[in-house]
């Protein structure tokens, strides 16, 4: 099987001393390609960087909301100019998180908004981030999410209700190691049949989220575990496992506009 995780971190420090066999062993697992998403300016040099060393590594740009806090207009210029590289394939880890409130509230929204009108005049796909927002997410993308831009909801955790206005929006599903764990994986499983195939992907969040089995072993996530995730979802769907991992392959180079 041919395996594209599509949103991990291999840029953090956890993987400094051992990235070469990482990605060898993800390899090994089926896992031919892997997006890197950044989230500050220093992890989005970082993420071209590699994503310009090694082929089975692609790169996005962006703010996350936690760091909302320290954009300016010349970050979005410095990350405009990263973009250029022809390995950035989408813009993003974008969003709004007011879980941990890391930023202010008026920052994250300011700068979402900032990076969802680069990505269209870069005619980027957006990689999104929503945590606690009580649906201000939703109403931003409704306002400022314009016909003809696409992205992908990262590790969706939502309800019925909004995961049906993200498909309305014509957003990807980004589908983690959550969905293998027996509590709180419980109502994101219930909802998997509910994501029409041609809009799911499968992702680890490394180093986070680390799916089971592998999360009784490590705590680091990689992008090699992704398979688990891909054979749960498969399994939860009723569908053949190789035929759903050829699915979502097309599904992701389809949104990263990435020759399957």
């Amino acid at each position: 099987m041919n395996i594209f995780d599509s949103h991990c971190h291999l840029d953090d420090e956890c993987y400094r001393d051992d990235i070469e066999d990482v990605l060898k062993r993800a390899t090994a697992d089926g896992i031919t390609a892997m997006m890197i998403a950044g989230i500050d300016p220093k992890s989005s040099s970082r993420a071209v960087a590699m994503a310009e060393t090694w082929d089975s590594v692609y790169a996005s740009v962006g703010i996350h909301p936690h760091d909302a806090e320290h954009a300016t207009n010349s970050v979005l210029e410095y990350l405009k100019t990263l973009s250029k590289s022809p390995r950035v394939k989408a813009w993003g880890e974008i969003g709004l998180d007011f879980n941990r409130m890391y930023s202010p509230r008026e920052d994250q929204e300011h700068w979402f908004v900032a990076q969802l009108e680069m990505a269209r005049h870069l005619d980027l796909p957006v990689i999104l981030h929503e945590r606690d927002s009580d649906g201000r997410l939703l109403e931003i993308l409704n306002n400022h999410f314009k016909p003809g831009m696409t992205g992908v909801v990262h590790c969706f955790s939502g309800n019925r209700q909004e995961l049906k206005h993200y498909l309305e929006l014509g957003l990807y599903i980004g589908v983690t190691g959550i969905v293998t764990m027996k509590d709180r994986g419980r109502e994101l499983r219930k909802l998997i049949p509910q994501i029409p195939g041609d809009r799911i992907l499968v992702e680890t969040d490394a180093p986070y989220l680390t799916p089971a089995p592998q999360k009784n072993k490590t705590r680091r996530n990689e992008p090699a575990f992704v398979r688990s995730v891909l054979e749960k979802v498969a399994d939860v769907r009723g569908e053949n496992p190789a035929e759903f991992a050829e699915m979502v392959w097309d599904n992701t180079c389809r949104l990263f506009r990435i020759e399957s």
